[in-house]
């Protein structure tokens, strides 16, 4: 019955504790939240000391700022161009994939009795390591670009957003016309 007892006790205190208001933190959402190198603002700013990525990555002077936004809007071309350049490769690795899958059924003999067979590979290109390799990697690469952006975004730092949103507009400029023909033919 002593043990019981201690054992409640001992329970009831440390339920108290950890259920206790503050817990020492504050926990309320109304300011800015201070990070180890500088601040993070719920609102669109323009103010210095983001993090960008990475905890080392926090520009604290105009020319750091600026050549955050430089390197934000280089990526941003950069992804266009990966995407205009993975729309033109596409053309050209779909018409050899059906020329392969065109010569394959040439040389072999389709059984005539297994309907679903003949139809699945008439409209399945096959694997060819040399194309679907490459393939997964830009999408993985366009993917990252995509990812890195969004976390750009959730900073809320204008002129990061400016930057990204002016790249992709130039990219797109640039290099789009590339992917629409792409799709094109």
């Amino acid at each position: 019955m002593m043990h019981s007892t201690l054992l409640i006790g001992c329970l009831l205190y440390h339920a108290q504790r950890c259920l206790g208001s503050d817990n020492g933190m504050n926990m309320t959402m109304d300011g800015s939240m201070e990070l180890a190198a500088g601040q993070m603002l719920p609102y669109l700013h323009f103010t210095l000391g983001d993090t960008l990525w990475f905890l080392g990555w926090v520009p604290q002077s105009r020319g750091a700022m600026l050549g955050a936004c430089i390197g934000l809007f280089l990526l941003a071309l950069l992804e266009r161009w990966l995407a205009a350049c993975k729309a033109v490769i596409e053309v050209h690795w779909n018409k050899s994939a059906s020329q392969m899958l065109a010569d394959k059924q040439n040389d072999s003999v389709i059984l005539k009795n297994n309907t679903a067979d003949r139809i699945f590979r008439r409209l399945s290109p096959p694997f060819v390591a040399a194309y679907d390799l490459p393939r997964g990697v830009i999408y993985a690469a366009l993917a990252l670009l995509n990812y890195l952006f969004m976390l750009t975004i959730m900073t809320f730092q204008l002129a990061f957003i400016f930057s990204l949103v002016i790249g992709l507009g130039v990219g797109e400029t640039l290099f789009g016309r590339y992917a629409l023909s792409a799709h094109l033919h």
